[in-house]
């Protein structure tokens, strides 16, 4: 990937995801100079296809998807918890964990008792984000190391975030603020190099 290319920032960007938490962080964290426009507003599906088996073919192939058919600048994200214990599940099948009603009570409650009497509760969120345009193809990673807890904690965030403790932190991040989770987080980290990005190479 990582291809250079020409223009400017994208005036009107559109967001791969169906996923409401992921719409609402991806918000927060671009640019308003840019005009943010979700799969709906283009006419497509709120499940795109991702038959991948890493992060980053799942983003790519969502972020191809659509661009494919819309012609827009397209931005998708796939984003997995890794944890240490069970060898890096769930990971890019994060969302599925429990089953493919997407499920995220029902992913914590499995990942809970697989960890079940287990010490080493390390673990990683990783986000890929997939950047496509006329001018080609781009990935963006971003990610944060941290521990799974013991039970949920917090009512915010979304997926996981109640059973993940960041590096350096007492709180999960379902007990963070919006903007201190987006401060440290693994889609802030992504997000923040694919700014850069657009900056760089389409300012």
């Amino acid at each position: 990937m990582n291809q250079t290319g020409s223009g400017k920032v994208p005036h009107r960007l559109v967001l791969c995801t169906g996923n409401p938490g992921k719409q609402a962080e991806l918000r927060a964290l671009l640019p308003r100079s840019v005009h943010l426009l979700s799969l709906a507003d283009v006419r497509l599906p709120s499940d795109l296809p991702e038959t991948g088996s890493t992060l980053e073919a799942n983003a790519l192939q969502k972020a191809r998807y659509a661009f494919e058919r819309c012609g827009l600048p397209c931005v998708a994200d796939d984003t997995g918890l890794e944890v240490e214990a069970l060898g890096g599940a769930p990971g890019v099948y994060s969302a599925r964990y429990a089953g493919e009603a997407r499920d995220p009570a029902l992913n914590m409650t499995k990942l809970l008792r697989a960890l079940n009497g287990v010490a080493d509760r390390r673990a990683r969120f990783r986000t890929v984000l997939a950047f496509v345009d006329a001018h080609g193809e781009w990935i963006f990673e971003g990610e944060v190391q941290g521990t799974i807890t013991s039970a949920a904690r917090g009512s915010g965030g979304f997926g996981y975030d109640p059973i993940f403790m960041p590096e350096g932190s007492t709180l999960t991040f379902a007990e963070m603020g919006k903007a201190e989770k987006n401060a440290i987080s693994h889609r802030g980290h992504a997000v923040a190099r694919l700014v850069d990005f657009l900056e760089r190479y389409f300012g």
